[in-house]
């Protein structure tokens, strides 16, 4: 029986699904061995870990800084799998703790990545537009966290507290809490909850 168009079609599908899969498995294999070692992982101990060949890689990215530019958007797609305004709903002690939880959550999982892209941004346009927006979604959650707060200061006062939390919740900022004095993830999240709260001004009265 001849090959019909449709025929041909699902074989073009079936490999675009098993490329895409492929690609997928590479980029996990990628992060995988950067979760086990912050060294940069060599071409060869990706396509090991992936079960591939190194060509396969190579057919997939052109080098690998492709591989990391792509490895960066997919933990960026993954710390952002929640909605930007969960949890700024409840009172003050509930938005701490939403806002605190889930941001320690995205940097004991993506410490890793985070050390491995800082290291190679310097020279990369595209990384250094990531960094951008890593951070400036960070901003835009603080300011949606604790508007009713912020809403009572002056535009420079409100800048700086901005300013002093991002820094605070910072990936090396979890680092030292975690590695250098040996908090527990709870005793983390009690750290930043504390700091912030003192940062903020009183919440305003619900009208």
């Amino acid at each position: 029986m001849p090959f019909t168009r449709a025929d041909t079609q699902a074989k073009t599908d079936g490999r675009r699904l098993r490329s895409a899969r492929t690609r997928q498995l590479v980029i996990e294999a990628y992060l995988g061995l950067l979760w086990a070692n912050p060294k940069i992982p060599t071409a060869a101990q990706i396509a090991e870990r992936a079960g591939y060949s190194v060509r396969s890689i190579f057919e997939r990215f052109p080098d690998l800084h492709a591989l990391r530019v792509a490895a960066t958007d997919y933990a960026i797609a993954q710390a952002n799998d929640q909605p930007l305004t969960a949890g700024s709903d409840g009172d003050r002690q509930a938005r701490l703790k939403a806002h605190v939880e889930r941001r320690a959550y995205v940097c004991q999982k993506w410490l890793p990545l985070w050390r491995a892209f800082r290291a190679n941004q310097g020279y990369s346009v595209e990384l250094a537009e990531r960094a951008r927006f890593v951070r400036g979604a960070i901003v835009r959650r603080i300011e949606l966290m604790y508007a009713p707060e912020l809403s009572t200061l002056a535009d420079q006062q409100r800048r700086q507290i901005v300013i002093a939390i991002e820094a605070l919740i910072d990936f090396e900022s979890w680092a030292r809490m975690r590695e250098f004095f040996g908090l527990s993830p709870e005793e983390g999240c009690a750290v930043w909850i504390r700091t912030i709260d003192h940062l903020l001004p009183p919440t305003p009265p619900v009208s």
